[in-house]
């Protein structure tokens, strides 16, 4: 963890100066951040520029440390082409996962590459479950309760905070790891399965109307 390649280079330096335009334009973070209202509207692509727009220096400052951090691995195993698969889809389904919790909601708004970053978080947490994270807690361990306090924070809307966003990059991740790298199948089952169980528990809850 921590390998500076290319591509990642390529991804902060897009969110720098792509979020630093919004600091300065007011118009511009209004036009391209996550909207349901403009999404109705037919604004599809606030699903994808609203990833690289960021609220203040510090959440930009956050995502991209925390993406430096665990892009290396992710990248050593799947490749430039799969980990920018990766990005873009956990970025995606993020959003798409937002839209579907907020669809009523017409003045929602979000930004923030979040979701994309926790998609590579999950996908490196597949690879090396038992990597520890901030010294001490196991990967897994760490996605697991994760997913676990998002679903929280979506039930009781804590702080300003797009929970939902999170857990559907995480399931971007989850997903395009397992599509390239279906040899986790035979390695990490026991993993893949625990993993899997926020997200199913989130699902099941959506569907008993408990979130």
């Amino acid at each position: 963890m921590g390998k500076l390649d290319l591509i990642t280079i390529v991804i902060i330096a897009a969110n720098v100066i792509i979020s630093y335009k919004g600091f300065n334009d007011y118009a511009f973070f209004e036009k391209y951040k996550f909207n349901v209202g403009g999404i109705q509207r037919g604004e599809k692509i606030r699903f994808f520029s609203a990833g690289f727009l960021h609220v203040d220096m510090q959440h930009l400052l956050f995502n991209m440390v925390t993406l430096y951090f665990f892009a290396g691995r992710v990248i050593y195993e799947i490749g430039v082409i799969g980990f920018l698969m990766l990005y873009i889809v956990s970025l995606l389904i993020g959003n798409l996962l937002s839209l579907y919790f907020h669809k009523n909601e017409y003045h929602y708004s979000a930004v923030g590459a979040s979701g994309a970053v926790m998609g590579v978080i999950y996908s490196a947490i597949l690879f090396d479950p038992w990597g520890k994270i901030n010294f001490f807690i196991p990967g897994f361990v760490f996605g697991i309760g994760y997913l676990l306090y998002s679903i929280y924070g979506m039930k009781k809307r804590i702080g300003n905070i797009g929970h939902d966003a999170h857990f559907g990059g995480a399931i971007g991740g989850y997903l395009i790891t397992l599509l390239l790298s279906p040899w986790l199948f035979e390695t990490n089952l026991i993993m893949i399965v625990l993993l899997a169980l926020p997200i199913a528990l989130l699902f099941a809850l959506k569907k008993l109307g408990k979130i």
